[in-house]
């Protein structure tokens, strides 16, 4: 039997397919040093990230946990483990890696890398100082908290 979809409010063009061209987009850079992302799917509501992350040689991206199941392929380069459970686990182009829930690590790119990641809520990063930041450096409970208390 096939399957029926019902007509829905997503049946115009503006509201079907989202088309995203990363080729005429700006890298931004984050707060990482050497790390620069093209944000092509950005959900406030539930979380929901894909993003193409480019890593410069030697890029860190410092403690950090994968809130819900992260998603990553390598396009170019090797993303490794550099802390955490698994370091030394390495991941390079053309290979996918994906992180359960409550995962938590440093990674780094010796070499660089260019990724898509997909993530179902931004990643919690742990400062220093003992706050909990996303990318942005906002803390974390304050935009993403809501998604989990709903």
């Amino acid at each position: 039997m096939d399957a029926i979809t019902p007509k829905a409010k997503h049946d115009t063009p503006e509201t079907h397919s989202h088309v995203v061209r990363p080729a005429d987009m700006e890298w931004k850079k984050t707060r990482f040093p050497g790390c620069e992302v093209k944000g092509l799917l950005l959900d406030k509501e539930s979380g929901l990230v894909t993003a193409l992350m480019r890593l410069a040689p030697g890029a860190v991206l410092p403690d950090h946990e994968h809130v819900k199941i992260e998603q990553t392929y390598m396009l170019e380069g090797k993303l490794v483990d550099k802390e955490g459970p698994v370091a030394g686990l390495s991941v390079g182009a053309g290979e996918f890696v994906w992180r359960e829930a409550g995962s938590r690590h440093v990674a780094w790119t010796p070499e660089g890398g260019l990724m898509l990641a997909m993530f179902q809520v931004p990643n919690k990063f742990f400062e220093h100082d003992g706050r909990v930041t996303d990318i942005s450096g906002a803390q974390w409970d304050s935009l993403w908290g809501r998604v989990f208390k709903e």
